[in-house]
């Protein structure tokens, strides 16, 4: 899991390497680059990193913007995630926290808005992977649960012009993550339910488990709303 990961957030940076390269090379061409940042609302507080390009490509109607992004998110319930992904013991005080990071490729498409020349609708494609921790003081017991997922995204973007290499950007949208397998301490919960040493509820008669139980209890991204204030700077 870490190795895929690991290999998607390597060819999103490749991307956006060769995406400069490539505007170095056109350093007398009509293209053009700037890099962002925001923060705000993401289901939690978020902040964001973003490299757009434009007038790449003749005729092409759209910016191209790659940004990441991490988000401080809460992760579920912290008794149903023990009794779901451990045991069922109830003793100590539990204590959780979770985050998400994200790489998006944005499609950018210039159009006025709300009387807004400098507007964009927004869509593309989303990757996030997702921890949450959960801790039992007093009751020794300390494990995270965790995902990765695929997605897509859209929204609405203003940008203000503050100065002629400023712009502030208001942003809102809306981003939808797909199902995926929820790993924790030594079991695992797929959408598909072959699962691996799924717990038993004692509250059922001892039923296992389902992949239902687990995306209940784990808030992992998937419905994300966002409200983001910014900046961007031409390069």
């Amino acid at each position: 899991m870490r190795t895929h990961t690991i290999s998607v957030i390597f060819t999103f940076l490749l991307v956006g390497s060769s995406v400069a390269s490539y505007s170095q090379q056109k350093a007398n061409g009509p293209m053009e680059f700037s890099a962002g940042i925001m923060t705000g609302y993401n289901r939690g507080f978020g902040m964001q990193t973003s490299l757009t390009a434009s007038g790449f490509a003749q005729g092409f109607p759209f910016e191209l913007r790659f940004g990441m992004g991490y988000t401080l998110l809460n992760p579920g319930d912290a008794a149903d995630a023990r009794r779901i992904f451990i045991n069922n013991a109830t003793n100590g005080t539990p204590e959780k926290k979770g985050r998400s990071f994200d790489c998006r490729l944005d499609f950018m498409l210039p159009r006025p808005l709300f009387g807004m020349d400098h507007s964009y609708i927004v869509f593309g494609p989303r990757f996030s992977t997702f921890r949450g921790n959960f801790a039992y003081i007093g009751g020794n017991e300390d494990f995270d649960v965790t995902s990765t997922q695929w997605g897509i995204g859209g929204g609405i973007e203003t940008h203000f012009n503050m100065t002629s290499t400023l712009n502030l950007i208001l942003a809102v949208g809306l981003d939808h993550y797909f199902p995926s397998t929820l790993t924790g301490h030594d079991t695992a919960y797929s959408p598909d339910n072959d699962n691996v040493n799924p717990q038993n509820d004692n509250q059922d008669n001892d039923a296992p488990f389902t992949y239902r139980d687990a995306d209940k209890a784990i808030r992992q991204p998937m419905f994300m709303p966002r409200v983001m204030i910014g900046m961007s700077f031409s390069l």
